[in-house]
């Protein structure tokens, strides 16, 4: 397959006109960079930080709080609250305004820095097909047409090519030193991606029913278009890594389905300090976590997810300092096999898995990352006592884990933006009282 694919990066001409702040939204800005300079000032951010790292160096630590309302954010700063008038200021004042609410309304363990991150600019095109989705306006669900009906069209497949606005990157840059400089540091620093698990790929090619069967009847297909999907996510680590564009995820960054970086064990001893990915000192995946996850297969057998997808996602971590594993999937089943990943260091435990069985298999030699139900918190009036009484629960059953309890996948919080508030409240008392 790889010499019928490109995998390169070209410079993409800024054909749009330099990005531009009013006056009004300048001042704004400014005013909430202040504000958020004077949170991170505070010693408390810095006793996060310190939890969070001998947390992730599984060291023992009282339960980690951290709670990401998600799709609830729109009812926490709705849009009577953005005072700007621009798209890219209305766009910088939510992330600033976000950051200042999980430390004065949130108040759970998620640090804020005085730091404000410029993602690069870039396109990257498909797998030489894409599905064509139909619905899901506005937020709301979607079906979709996949593309890959007959395996006789595999060769239509390519690997994804990366362009990058250099041009555009930097105006960005300068912008925001020009809007937010002195109050904070700003930082080049971009996300590639978020799980390297590809079956979210390859279900959008094929369609989540016809793969169950494609496994029974079509099963050399299946691995020969997975192994597709693995020699082009290589491709695209290898381009990403050569072409220093990598930014370091060891710190003050959200890592796999939860849970921040900070840890002692990474970056690796080949990084000299350099957080940008500028390719005069690169971040080298070995500096860096590793994710994947297989919500989608979630309906198949641990040895159809070892036969099928597991072969296939291991190389890929294989190359990452740290690794994190699972999202909404249940991995009890399958953690014979994912217990083989090199460094992997935080499983996913969610709502669907049996907490017992993970709290054993896990010990004190990963993080459990639990994800409890956010199901209660989309009602206007969350039941307090009953949040109080399982959390308590939770805790007292995984005492002699590396427990940290991330609140996430919030569709809404019932209009009551408490919910969330009340939320961390409870849940750092009981982990406080552990």
């Amino acid at each position: 397959m790889k010499d019928q694919t490109v995998l390169g990066m070209t410079q993409l001409k800024n054909e749009n006109p330099a990005p531009a702040i009013s006056t009004q939204d300048k001042i704004i800005l400014r005013d909430l960079a202040r504000q958020l300079q004077e949170c991170a000032g505070k010693p408390a951010e810095e006793e996060k930080r310190r939890l969070w790292t001998a947390h992730n160096d599984l060291e023992a630590t009282r339960p980690v709080i951290f709670c990401d309302p998600e799709n609830g954010w729109n009812e926490i700063l709705s849009d009577d609250k953005i005072l700007c008038s621009g798209s890219l200021a209305q766009e910088w004042e939510m992330t600033l305004r976000k950051e200042i609410c999980w430390t004065t309304e949130m108040k759970d363990d998620k640090v804020v820095d005085a730091v404000f991150n410029i993602p690069i600019q870039a396109v990257e095109s498909d797998w030489g097909m894409h599905e064509r989705r139909i619905g899901g306006g506005g937020g709301h669900a979607y079906r979709w047409d996949p593309p890959l009906k007959d395996y006789a069209d595999i060769g239509k497949l390519r690997f994804p090519v990366i362009t990058v606005n250099h041009e555009a990157t930097q105006a960005n840059l300068d912008l925001a030193r020009d809007v937010f400089q002195p109050y904070l540091e700003v930082r080049l620093n971009h996300k590639w991606w978020w799980t390297l698990g590809m079956t979210w790929t390859l279900v959008n090619l094929r369609g989540l029913d016809q793969l169950m069967y494609d496994m029974y009847d079509e099963p050399e297909a299946v691995h020969q278009v997975m192994s597709i999907l693995r020699d082009g996510t290589m491709a695209r680590l290898d381009f990403l890594e050569n072409n220093g564009l990598l930014s370091s995820n060891a710190g003050n960054h959200y890592v796999g389905s939860g849970g921040f970086g900070f840890t002692e064990r990474l970056p690796g001893p080949s990084f000299e300090g350099n957080s940008s990915g500028r390719a005069d000192n690169p971040v080298l995946l070995r500096d860096m976590w590793g994710f994947a996850e297989s919500q989608e297969t979630v309906g198949i057998s641990p040895e159809m997810f070892a036969e099928f997808v597991f072969p296939y996602q291991l190389p890929l971590l294989e190359r990452f300092g740290l690794n994190c594993y699972g999202c909404c999937e249940p991995v009890d089943a399958r953690w014979k096999y994912l217990k083989a990943i090199p460094n992997l260091r935080r499983v996913s435990v969610s709502a669907w898995a049996d907490i017992d069985v993970m709290a054993e298999m896990l010990g004190d030699s990963y993080v459990f990352s639990s994800k409890p139900n956010p199901a209660y918190l989309a009602i206007p009036e969350m039941d307090e006592t009953y949040v109080r009484k399982s959390l308590r629960d939770f805790i007292r059953r995984t005492r002699d884990n590396r427990v940290e309890i991330i609140m996430k996948d919030n569709n809404t919080l019932g209009k009551n933006p408490d919910n969330a508030f009340n939320w961390c409240r409870i849940a750092k008392e009981e982990a406080m009282n552990a």
